[in-house]
């Protein structure tokens, strides 16, 4: 994104350096790129690129190797290859951060300070109803504790909660299926069921890990016009990953390319689509 365009727009987040080292393979390499307060941003590669890699790091699933990740102008996860990991350590800036203080924030804490998503391959709690699914993400901002449980004086804030799930669940089309289990709906439903639970922790910053898996045609050219109702209802920054081309050209305010862990291209959706650098890393260039 051009020095102007940051200029312009508070980043919701912001990567700087960011490698993912598994051992010897360098999964995530150097990856740097800001998502502007308000907009749509989306990740693409070709399978095995990296990408929920990147997601990992930032949810907090995997501590990166290396790297800066600050949240609404604040850091939030800062790291530097350690010990034998520095040893191995393949990227680069390998000394950027030492010595400033490490911080590693655990996938709740992340979750605390605003930030939700969705996953690749759906992770509803089986063994739980629709409703409940919802109902027990809102307990992560309940006002109440131990105390007002045993008293029974947090009879109010629970009704609020049920209210709030219940409206989410509405507001995907699910209150019908409220209290079947989960895993029993059609997989688009599924998928819709986990962007309903994420948003109930109250999210900035909703990350949403190939939204349209699974989906029909019709139900990911709903999706679009979904992703935008929630963006301006509840106030959100979007960061999606996601291999349907068309949804991604369709809904993105900006595109950023990585393959093998790095970087190739960026830029607004007319820009990539014709970047050959994406082309070529989608669909492979024929021999002579």
């Amino acid at each position: 994104m051009s020095a102007e365009t940051k200029k312009n727009q508070e980043s919701a987040l912001h990567l700087e350096n960011v490698t993912m080292q598994f051992g010897g393979v360098v999964s995530v390499n150097n990856l740097t790129l800001d998502v502007p307060k308000g907009k749509i941003i989306a990740l693409i590669g070709p399978n095995g690129a990296g990408k929920t890699t990147a997601f990992n790091c930032i949810t907090g699933v995997y501590q990166p190797t290396n790297g800066l990740i600050s949240f609404m102008s604040q850091p939030m996860v800062r790291t530097y290859p350690r010990g034998k990991d520095a040893k191995i350590y393949k990227g680069e800036h390998k000394d950027t951060y030492a010595g400033q203080p490490v911080l590693t924030p655990t996938p709740d804490q992340i979750t605390q300070l605003g930030i939700a998503r969705t996953f690749q391959n759906i992770r509803l709690w089986k063994s739980m109803t629709v409703f409940d699914n919802v109902l027990t993400a809102k307990h992560m901002r309940a006002k109440q504790n131990v105390f007002s449980a045993i008293l029974r004086t947090n009879m109010k804030e629970e009704k609020r909660m049920r209210e709030e799930t219940m409206d989410l669940l509405k507001e995907q089309g699910l209150e019908s299926f409220k209290d079947e289990l989960a895993t029993s709906l059609p997989y688009g439903l599924q998928r819709r069921l986990e962007i309903a639970r994420a948003l109930a922790t109250n999210p900035k910053l909703l990350l949403l890990d190939e939204p349209a898996a699974g989906m029909n045609p019709q139900e990911t050219f709903e999706l679009a016009d979904f992703v935008h109702e929630i963006r301006d209802k509840y106030d959100l920054t979007v960061f999606l990953i996601e291999h349907h081309m068309d949804l991604v050209m369709n809904i993105s305010d900006y595109i950023y390319v990585i393959d093998f862990g790095s970087e190739i291209s960026q830029g607004v959706p007319e820009v990539v689509q014709s970047d050959h650098k994406v082309i070529e890393a989608y669909l492979g260039i024929a021999e002579d």
